[in-house]
């Protein structure tokens, strides 16, 4: 077993196949020797059984001969009741019966047996059959032995053609079974080829896809998107993290030239502007830093749990009181009755803190944000009254790190997460945000499952 282990797939393939062919030919030249043996066996007893009834005739004719004719036999002899031999062939004993005991018992039964041909002088095996006869009242039996020599020789032919035929055709079988094998592992060599040539570099490297519509080809097919969607992905994470460093750069080189400028002229600065205005850098490195773990914890396959039944009204009004919208940006809620869903309760926070500050930094004077239900799904829309989203740009603004040409200043757009992270969570939960045009201004819409209010309502996992 272990040496069949160490074999190459080709080569126990092929083993496999011969040694199943082999096996099944040698099984059905069995079963065809034995079905040969038997066949000759009965026209041989058929063939004595008539011999035997010709000399029957005689005998019940009161025309028997001494000596028997044999008409082909080896040896023939007529017994009496008490086993005496009544006439024989010239071959045979006149004295002695040429079986006795539980042979001569067989035979008077009906029964062929084989008899060793040395006790006759015959250097083949005998066949002997028993014929009944009646004679003036008195029972006679018929011995009739013939040779099996013509049987043991066919048996012997048709043995070696077996072995020969079957070795032959399991040589032939075997090397046309490497053959094919070769031939349809072939194209696994050119996919492994192929995948020796991809490296994590990426660079859109795919394997080669075999002809055909056969398991190989879908099989490498399947390998190709697979490599695609990693590319993609590994393109999505590169970008990331060259936007993620881009996004840290501005942060730390203004908390760098605030902290040279304080050690370089101590006297011309104030310690308190230069550590609030340090703080401020913090802080946007402490969101940028926020967000990007948010995004991580997205990013893990892990499924969300849907476990808390959440009042979007409620967590409407709970948002635009903490917004800061100040003096300049009104923020109103319209909050609607029963607009329930199940989901978690910080993620969705976080969703409507994002779509609500963005709104307040690009509204004129408001921020409308209201909720609804209807049609086993609930809305929440937060509409600000400012330049709106081109319809060019409203699937863009929500990529990663993405800000509009009016949104570049990052005081003002923030670290172009905030959208992305909105969309990744509403995704999460099953549900879907756009964005629409609100004349003026932009509305986002978010959609969500709806869920009813009831106590001991299940818990919804996906």
């Amino acid at each position: 077993m272990a040496v069949f282990g160490r074999m190459s797939l080709r080569a126990r393939l092929t083993l496999a196949a011969t040694a199943m062919a082999a096996v099944g030919l040698g099984i059905g030249g069995l079963l065809l020797l034995i079905a040969l043996d038997r066949a000759l066996l009965g026209a041989l007893d058929e063939t004595a059984q008539r011999q035997g009834q010709d000399i029957a005739t005689l005998v019940e004719s009161d025309r028997l001969p001494d000596p028997l004719p044999g008409f082909g036999a080896v040896v023939a002899q007529v017994l009496d009741c008490e086993n005496r031999v009544v006439a024989s062939t010239p071959g045979g004993d006149r004295l002695t019966p040429v079986v006795a005991g539980d042979d001569l018992a067989a035979v008077r039964a009906g029964e062929a047996i084989d008899l060793d041909g040395t006790r006759l002088g015959q250097p083949e095996p005998l066949r002997v059959v028993g014929v009944p006869a009646e004679t003036a009242g008195e029972s006679r039996l018929v011995i009739v032995a013939v040779s099996l020599e013509e049987q043991q020789r066919s048996v012997r032919f048709a043995m070696i053609g077996v072995v020969a035929g079957g070795l032959a055709v399991v040589t032939a079988l075997g090397v046309l079974s490497w053959l094919v094998i070769v031939r349809a592992l072939r194209p696994v060599d050119r996919l492994r080829g192929g995948a020796e040539e991809i490296t994590g570099a990426g660079g859109g490297h795919r394997l080669p896809v075999p002809a055909g519509d056969d398991e190989l080809s879908r099989l490498a097919m399947t390998l190709n998107d697979m490599l695609g969607r990693l590319d993609a992905a590994s393109a999505r994470q590169r970008a990331f993290v060259a936007d993620a460093a881009h996004e840290l750069r501005s942060p730390i080189a203004a908390l760098r030239t605030e902290l040279e400028v304080a050690l370089a002229h101590p006297d011309a600065v104030d310690p308190h502007d230069t550590a609030r205005e340090a703080l401020v850098e913090v802080e946007r490195m402490a969101r940028l830093v926020d967000d990007l773990l948010v995004l991580a914890h997205l990013d893990n396959p892990r499924p969300v749990r849907r476990d808390e039944l959440i009042d979007l009204g409620e967590l409407a009004i709970e948002v635009a009181e903490g917004a800061g919208g100040g003096d300049r940006v009104a923020v109103r809620v319209d909050a609607g009755d029963d607009v329930y869903t199940r989901g978690h309760r910080d993620s969705l926070s976080r969703v409507l803190r994002n779509l609500v500050d963005n709104a307040v930094r690009h509204a004129s004077s408001q921020v409308v944000v209201a909720a609804s239900t209807g049609g086993g799904s609930v809305r929440v829309a937060v509409a600000d009254d400012g330049a709106g989203v081109r319809a060019a740009d409203r699937e863009r603004i929500f990529e990663r790190f993405t800000r509009l040409d009016d949104a570049r200043d990052r005081d003002a757009g923030g670290s172009g997460l905030g959208l992305a992270i909105a969309r990744e969570i509403v995704v999460a939960h099953g549900g879907a945000v756009v964005v629409e045009d609100a004349e003026p201004g932009a509305r986002f819409v978010v959609t969500l499952p709806a869920a009813k209010a009831t106590i001991g309502a299940p818990e919804a996992v996906f």
